[in-house]
């Protein structure tokens, strides 16, 4: 099912079929944030009566994605994104015209097909002949998206054909070879073709940024839309949309849901409150759906439930994908409305501007009793593990809160090498992840141009421009989870069931793995890892 279509058969409780075990990331009085009559959770002036504490100022963002320009000349080569080329230049289309939909078999015309491999041979002094590139067999099941490439290997990803060398010229300083490439790219480039044109534009955006320090650039690159560059209603909706229509967030924060119910139901203590720390990108999105659990549970919710949110530094955090939202976007009220409504005790404390890497115990207040369970998604893969090994010291920070459960989400990614330090390689992974999110985002949105399609590709974009590395895949996140002190817990076989539930609702080329001996949860794209879920335990304190 792709964004912008009506499903088939509309859910009336999204919630209820959730706890029921057909799994719903949103309930259906969120889908439309405007004008709901169900708990008017988008009403920001209501009464409230409960507290919400604020420990910090509210942070100010603004967009954080660079524009190329020409800042500096010196000795290097000089590079221009419109040059004058011999011999015939390819048309691209605008942003304003679709682009066309390959044939079968085919991704590129014979034209552009030579375009990349002649960029291929450039600057090594052989010739190359044309060589047809393939999109590979389309798949079968579920219709996937208008333009979703449905090869599970390279074979038809062109654009990193060009972009991964680009890098690896760059890095080796050959400038010939980084102008002819940057040539063919800046003619298939496309912020609003097939997956493949919108990761050369990304991609030629990234690399002309990064030799913007050393080399003459003239480009008219702008930046794209991101989540901190949005008008705060349009980001909050685009955000419950996409969660709605893509796993991509939805089934890790379901299965965090699950988890938090899961370690709350193993207390001896029926009666003790509730401490959540949220270190994730769901901005809110995720909870509501947790607070209407806990009050369906058996012998009712925790007298207390205490939401201690990390919101992303505007000085640590802004190259993390998905983490810094809109300035002004606050959604404490309205989670306060909606579990007043329902009868939860809730206070949201909120951490506004704080660097994860200063978490401990002086930043998080914690009760004597209660049940603490540390929510970390997607935001640790940004710390240094260089400086020195920050990733675990952090890790070991959080040991020391002695949570009772901590569920840690983060990108899976193949490589988990001691050093990708290098550009091109660092380059390579991250276009690796930009291509994921671009390729099942075409089985997310109908449209290609789509404003929420567009935010959503811009935000992810920025894992190119981050100095974050994201070479460990779940592996090595879990050996430093053991090294740190914890012991991994398998999750419970309603966990699992519900999380496969809510994956038959999307394209069949999502797929969830469960690793019996570890008890982590996968999620796959076309056969592709992209990130992980895993449940712990406090073990031997190291």
């Amino acid at each position: 099912m792709t964004l912008g279509e009506a499903e088939p058969n509309p859910m009336t409780d999204h919630i209820l079929d959730w706890l029921e075990g057909s799994v719903s990331f949103f309930p259906t009085f969120l889908d439309d944030p405007y004008n709901s009559d169900d708990y008017q959770w988008w009403e920001p002036n209501q009464e409230i009566n409960q507290d919400v504490l604020y420990t910090c100022s509210n942070n100010t963002a603004s967009n954080t994605i660079p524009t190329a320009t020409a800042s500096t000349t010196t000795t290097a080569s000089t590079v221009c994104l419109n040059p004058t080329s011999p011999g015939q230049r390819l048309k691209r289309k605008s942003p304003e015209e679709p682009m066309p939909r390959p044939s079968l078999g085919q991704n590129l015309s014979k034209s552009q097909s030579q375009q990349i491999n002649e960029a291929d041979a450039a600057g090594q002094g052989k010739a190359m002949p044309a060589k047809k590139l393939s999109t590979g067999k389309k798949g079968s099941g579920k219709p996937a998206g208008r333009d979703c490439n449905n090869a599970n290997g390279k074979d038809g990803r062109w654009a990193e054909q060009l972009l991964n060398p680009c890098a690896s010229a760059i890095t080796a300083g050959n400038g010939s070879r980084i102008q002819h490439l940057l040539y063919v790219l800046h003619e298939l480039a496309s912020p609003s073709g097939d997956p493949n044109h919108r990761l050369a534009s990304h991609g030629l955006r990234a690399l002309t940024y990064h030799l913007s320090s050393s080399m003459s650039i003239t480009s008219t690159s702008v930046s794209p839309v991101t989540f901190a560059s949005s008008e705060p209603r349009f980001f909050r909706k685009s955000l419950l949309n996409f969660n709605d229509h893509s796993p991509w967030f939805a089934l890790p924060s379901n299965i965090a849901n699950s988890s938090i119910l899961q370690v709350l139901g193993e207390v001896p203590d029926k009666s003790s409150n509730l401490h959540i720390v949220d270190l994730g990108v769901s901005h809110g999105a995720q909870w509501p759906t947790l607070l209407d659990g806990l009050s369906r549970s058996p012998g009712g919710p925790p007298p207390l439930v205490r939401l201690t949110i990390i919101s992303a530094s505007t000085e640590s955090d802004t190259g993390t994908p998905f983490s810094l939202g809109p300035p002004g976007y606050d959604y404490s009220l309205l989670l306060l409305d909606f579990a007043k409504k329902i009868n939860i005790n809730l206070q949201i404390n909120r951490l506004d501007n704080h660097p994860i890497q200063k978490l401990d115990s002086n930043a998080i207040s914690t009760i004597p009793g209660e049940t603490l369970i540390v929510c970390a998604q997607f935001r640790l893969h940004h710390l240094d593990h260089n400086i020195p090994d920050e990733r675990s010291s952090f890790l070991k920070a959080i040991r020391n809160l002695e949570p009772k459960g901590v569920i840690l989400s983060e990108n899976n990614a193949e490589c988990s090498c001691a050093n990708c330090a290098d550009f091109a390689t660092s380059f390579s992974r991250k276009v690796e992840y930009l291509w994921r999110f671009l390729d099942s985002a075409s089985a997310t949105y109908k449209s290609r141009e789509s404003n929420e399609r567009r935010m959503m590709e811009g935000e992810a974009a920025k894992a190119l421009f981050s100095k974050a590395e994201m070479n460990e895949g779940k592996d090595k996140w879990c050996e430093r989870m053991r090294e740190a002190g914890f012991s991994e817990e398998a999750f419970r076989d309603d966990v699992i069931d519900g999380a496969r539930a809510l994956l038959r609702k999307h394209d069949s080329n999502w797929e969830m793995r469960v690793e019996e001996k570890d008890g982590y949860v996968s999620l796959w794209w076309k056969g592709q890892p992209v990130s992980f879920c895993s449940l712990w335990k406090l073990g031997a304190k190291v």
